[in-house]
């Protein structure tokens, strides 16, 4: 509970400040593009540094790794705050202190993943993961609202709301007294041997390797999505809180996903589960390209973020239950690198068809190439 709660909180923050920091980037710049750069910034260490993060979790203490991130994650944001308080932030902070918060937020996904079974008994471990998806769903129902809302107030206040998150963050995953780890054998190889250990056990797994490579080609759609619906927004006269609450509908339309998910996860093949949420995708991402009224855009968000829960518990369960303690890290990070080390550029292709076709151009162009992708995909 003291894990689940101080994520809670944590992920609440993170809600508040992702939609302000393209809405930040827009205000600073006016240029779509440079909203698209930011992103990549911000999330090209879930390529860079994915593979040697999971091989040192499994050498370090985890606990201290992920109070060591979320004290880091404290001050990088709360230069944010600062600065724009200040009337002193430039392009080049943001973009310095999102790839800092991306590279921690590396180390302490990775660490928090691993440590989840051990704290709860395996029995229960979808139950956990689906509790985890609810407090990802609801923060983003909650927060990218709170997140437009807070930045028209004061475009420094989302970033000081998830700078005292972290902080609270680190406050509960001190009073944590069970060990987040087996025990520990000092190795004697080397990095990159260990991290082919991790690649080589997730590769020879068809289904694990399938089902990343799939959530890999979804996330550099919905990467650039979200920067897509922000614009297209704008363009059809939302205000800044008017786009938190339409971009809310897809922490709504996955907190209701989160109470089917895991009876759905006792019922149904992991496969079909994987292939029918891709094909569900497919379809509702283009019609968001023939919306007028922006308020519209957020059923359309909600229903595409109501499948994704199912997904994350099936092969989330699957893939933690099937793998040993000692290899958790390595091979969590090998299936981040392939799901979301396109996540970098899903911000930076978005914000550049952007600049080049417009909003609608661009939806139809990504929901064309994630047909494409489910239809090459298979197990």
């Amino acid at each position: 509970m003291l894990l689940w709660t101080g994520q809670t909180v944590s992920i609440l923050g993170s809600r508040i400040s992702s939609i302000a920091f393209p809405l930040l980037v827009l205000a600073l710049t006016s240029s779509p593009a440079k909203a698209g750069l930011a992103g990549f910034a911000a999330t090209i260490p879930y390529l860079l540094f994915q593979l040697p993060a999971g091989a040192l979790i499994d050498r370090w203490n985890r606990k201290r790794v992920m109070i060591a991130c979320d004290s880091f994650r404290a001050l990088a944001l709360g230069s944010i705050a600062l600065s724009a308080w200040l009337g002193a932030l430039s392009f080049l902070q943001v973009l310095v202190i999102g790839f800092l918060e991306g590279v921690f937020f590396v180390f302490f996904n990775l660490a928090q993943r691993a440590a989840l079974p051990n704290v709860v008994p395996p029995a229960q471990l979808p139950a956990a993961i689906a509790q985890n998806e609810a407090s990802g769903r609801g923060s983003s129902l909650a927060g990218q609202p709170l997140g437009g809302i807070f930045f028209g107030l004061h475009k420094a206040l989302p970033f000081v709301i998830d700078a005292v998150s972290y902080i609270f963050s680190v406050v509960t995953l001190m009073f944590i007294k069970t060990p987040l780890q087996g025990d520990q054998v000092r190795s004697s190889t080397k990095l990159q041997q260990e991290i082919g250990e991790g690649l080589r056990w997730l590769w020879n797994q068809p289904f694990l390797r399938a089902a990343a490579l799939l959530v890999g080609g979804s996330n550099l759609i919905f990467q650039a999505l979200v920067l897509v619906v922000i614009v297209l927004a704008e363009d059809l006269g939302a205000s800044p809180g008017l786009i938190g609450v339409i971009l809310g509908f897809l922490g709504g339309g996955g907190l209701l996903g989160t109470l089917v998910a895991s009876p759905v996860q006792k019922r149904v093949h992991a496969k079909v589960i994987v292939i029918g949420a891709n094909w569900v995708w497919a379809i509702l991402l283009p019609v968001l390209a023939f919306i007028k009224n922006p308020l519209a855009l957020g059923p359309v968000l909600g229903a595409i973020a109501f499948v994704g829960p199912a997904w994350n518990v099936a092969v989330g369960t699957y893939q933690l239950i099937l793998t040993p303690d000692n290899l958790r890290g390595r091979v969590g990070s090998v299936s981040m690198l392939i799901a979301w080390g396109v996540i970098p550029f899903g911000s930076l292709v978005g914000g550049f068809l952007l600049e080049r076709f417009g909003a609608i151009t661009t939806i139809l162009l990504l929901s064309g190439g994630h047909a494409s992708d489910c239809r090459r995909r298979h197990f």
